[in-house]
C-alpha cells in the first residue's frame, strides 16, 4: 500500500558519499531540518539517478512529501520515507556570508548533547539525529579500507538496471577518515567518529588526480578537514545507525565561531 505523504519543507544538511544498493541501485544517506526545527532522515534517495532539477545541495531548502515513518523496518525516530517524485528545490543554498550566519542561526537553535547523552537517547526512544558538542577535537585518523566493492555491490555497478538504466561509475574510497574527540563527560578513552561526507570523498578523488598519489591525497584531506576546518572552528554532523552504538559517522559541516561545536548525527 502506498503511504500517505505530507508536504514538508526540509533544509538539507547531510549528504554522504554514494553507496551501491541492490534494491535502489545507489543510495546517498540524507538528512535535514524541518521548518519546525525537527531532524528528519530521508531514505531512500538515489540522488545521482534523480533528474537534474531535483539535484539539491547542502543547506538548500527543498519541499517534498514525507511518510510518517521510515522505509521498511526502519523505526528510528527521525526516519521518513520520501516521495521522490515530489522533490522541489526552493531557492538557492543558504548564504555563507557573515561567518555563515544564516546556517548557524538554524543549527544554534537545536538541542546540543554529548555523544554519550545522544547514545542514551537512542537507547531510550530511538533518537538518532542530534548535535554533539565536543570539548576537544584531538585528531583525524586515516585507516586503510577495502579497495574494492563487495562482489554483490560490484555486480550492481556492472549490471544494466531496467529502471535506472546504465549504472554510473562510482569509485571506492581506499581509506576511512575518523575524528577523535572528547566531550565534557568523556572518560579516559576518547570517542572516534568516521567521516562519510560526500564532499570529503570528492576532495580525496580530486586530490588523488592532482597529486598522483593516494597517500598524498589522504594527507591533503587531513590538512583540510583537521588542520584548516577544526582550527577555524567548524561544526560537524554525524548520524545514528541501529547496528552499533560504538562509533559515530560524522558528516557535513558549517563554519561557526570559536565555540567549535561538533554537530553530530549520533551513533553510527
Amino acid at each position: 500500500m502506498r503511504p500517505t505523504f505530507v508536504e514538508t519543507n526540509v533544509l538539507i544538511t547531510v549528504m554522504t558519499y554514494p553507496h551501491p544498493s541492490q534494491r535502489h541501485q545507489e543510495l546517498v544517506c540524507t538528512a535535514g531540518i524541518t521548518e519546525a526545527g525537527e531532524w528528519v532522515r530521508l531514505y531512500p534517495i538515489d540522488y545521482r539517478y534523480r533528474p537534474n532539477h531535483q539535484h539539491f545541495k547542502k543547506y538548500q531548502w527543498i519541499r517534498l512529501g514525507l511518510a510518517p515513518r521510515g522505509f521498511g523496518n526502519d523505526d528510528r525516530k527521525e526516519s521518513r520515507q520520501p516521495d521522490l517524485e515530489s522533490i522541489q528545490i526552493l531557492g538557492e543554498p543558504l548564504s555563507t556570508e557573515n561567518s555563515w550566519a544564516q546556517r548557524r542561526d538554524i543549527i544554534d537553535r537545536l538541542p546540543h548533547h554529548t555523544k554519550i547523552h545522544l547514545e542514551s537517547l537512542y537507547a531510550a526512544d530511538r533518537t538518532s539525529l542530534g548535535v554533539v558538542s565536543p570539548s576537544e577535537i584531538l585528531d583525524l585518523t586515516i585507516e586503510a579500507a577495502e579497495r574494492d566493492w563487495k562482489p554483490e555491490w560490484q555486480a550492481v555497478l556492472d549490471q544494466f538496471n531496467l529502471f535506472h538504466g546504465q549504472p554510473k561509475a562510482l569509485a571506492k574510497l581506499p581509506y576511512k577518515f575518523s575524528y577523535v574527540f572528547r566531550c565534557s563527560d568523556t572518560g579516559d578513552r576518547p570517542h572516534s567518529a568516521m567521516i562519510e561526507d560526500w564532499e570529503l570523498g570528492v576532495l580525496f578523488l580530486k586530490e588523488k588526480e592532482r597529486l598522483g598519489s593516494e597517500e598524498a591525497a589522504a594527507k591533503s584531506v587531513k590538512k583540510k578537514y583537521f588542520d584548516e576546518i577544526c582550527a577555524a572552528g567548524y561544526e560537524r554532523r554525524s548520524k545514528n545507525r541501529p547496528r552499533s552504538a560504538a562509533r559515530a559517522g560524522l558528516r557535513g559541516g558549517v563554519k561557526v565561531d570559536h565555540r567549535r561545536r561538533l554537530v553530530s548525527r549520533g551513533v553510527a
